[in-house]
């Protein structure tokens, strides 16, 4: 490319990052659209798996071993150092490298979901793919630093010279569900903690959400599950998995601590609405028994599924309510292979597949 030609490029990115992508026609897809490639972070930060972190990596390995079998799968990593240790764990599992790369972008942890890039489309535009970059402060200041974290968005812009937009304010991918028709879920817990933008209203994150996801509507749910550090992700308790359908977790222990709380949550669902007129069909998925490690409730959830191009990721938890939740995406995803992993470790790290996963929309 000419010098010419990258002035006018440079030019026209930055009179696009001057709009708002819902104004250019840009959008972010449902999870089950067709994927380019998925987004990882490897994981490498002691505090976020303490005195666990090296049993992690087989079932984290088997995960990107079992996504590459139908879509490329990129890594974030520090070094080469760190490129070398997942190559040897990957070698471990047997995983296929034809369809897994690595990039030297550093992190401070794990969470691609949260401090990854949300990759909006238009394939009527010239410039098919965009991203949004937004904010990142680790779920309200609770595990600094993030520095480096906070700015991989960009650096993936940058990597595949796409226009990146900068709203300016703290927003989680794990935080908002799409339906990929307009819709999305979130939770009041989280979105409207004073721990991540105190300055704006209900409203005003609405009015940004629809502007830089290119979106029509917002549905709030009000809490998330016992354990979730996040104040409330909707990744633990609620997903679309098709436009107008929705699988959310119910505990049957009324002792239970969740168990009013998901009871409040799917009286909401079903007073919703979509942009259709259309009730949402609701699909219920059973909680496991509690998991408890050094006396601290961890967040295990069916709901933490990631939905790759030719399988549904779904976290185990050695639970006899395994088998039921595994049966009932099976049915949901009738197009995917749905495979249970376990989850048991993972968890310590107060997240699973979903978390530490973000999808890159083929357009």
């Amino acid at each position: 490319m000419s010098r010419l030609q990258e002035d006018s490029l440079t030019n026209l990115y930055k009179e696009i990052t001057q709009k708002y992508p819902k104004d250019l026609g840009y959008f972010f897809p449902a999870e089950w659209a067709k994927h380019s490639a998925t987004w990882l972070s490897w994981p490498h930060k002691e505090a976020s798996w303490p005195g666990k972190i090296e049993s992690i990596y087989p079932v984290y390995c088997t995960f990107i071993k079992e996504v590459a079998k139908g879509e490329v799968v990129n890594i974030n990593v520090n070094d080469e150092a760190m490129k070398k240790k997942a190559e040897t764990c990957l070698q471990a599992v047997g995983a296929d490298f034809s369809n897994i790369r690595f990039f030297i972008h550093p992190t401070n942890d794990a969470w691609c979901r949260d401090h990854g890039p949300a990759f909006l489309i238009n394939p009527k535009a010239d410039i098919k793919k965009v991203i949004v970059d937004w904010g990142y402060n680790a779920w309200g200041d609770k595990y600094p630093p993030y520095d480096k974290d906070d700015v991989i968005p960009t650096l993936i812009g940058n990597h595949y010279n796409l226009p990146v937009f900068n709203p300016g304010i703290v927003m989680e991918g794990g935080s908002v569900e799409f339906n990929g028709q307009g819709t999305v879920l979130t939770t009041t817990a989280c979105l409207l903690n004073e721990n991540r933008n105190p300055h704006l209203s209900q409203a005003e994150i609405e009015n940004f959400l629809v502007k830089y996801y290119g979106i029509e509507q917002i549905l709030w749910l009000n809490d998330g599950i016992v354990g979730d550090d996040t104040d409330g992700h909707i990744d633990d308790i609620t997903r679309f998995v098709n436009s107008d359908t929705v699988v959310t977790v119910v505990e049957e222990n009324k002792k239970d601590e969740n168990y009013e709380l998901l009871q409040e949550n799917l009286k909401d669902l079903k007073k919703m609405r979509l942009l259709n007129g259309k009730q949402l069909n609701i699909l219920e998925l059973p909680m496991p028994a509690p998991v408890i490690f050094e006396d601290q409730r961890l967040p295990a959830s069916y709901a933490n599924f990631y939905i790759a191009n030719d399988v549904v990721a779904v976290p185990v938890f050695n639970d006899k309510n395994d088998q039921k939740a595994l049966d009932i995406l099976t049915k949901a995803f009738p197009d995917r292979r749905v495979l249970g992993l376990d989850s048991t470790d993972i968890i310590w790290g107060l997240g699973s597949f979903h978390c530490l996963s973000q999808q890159e929309p083929l357009v």
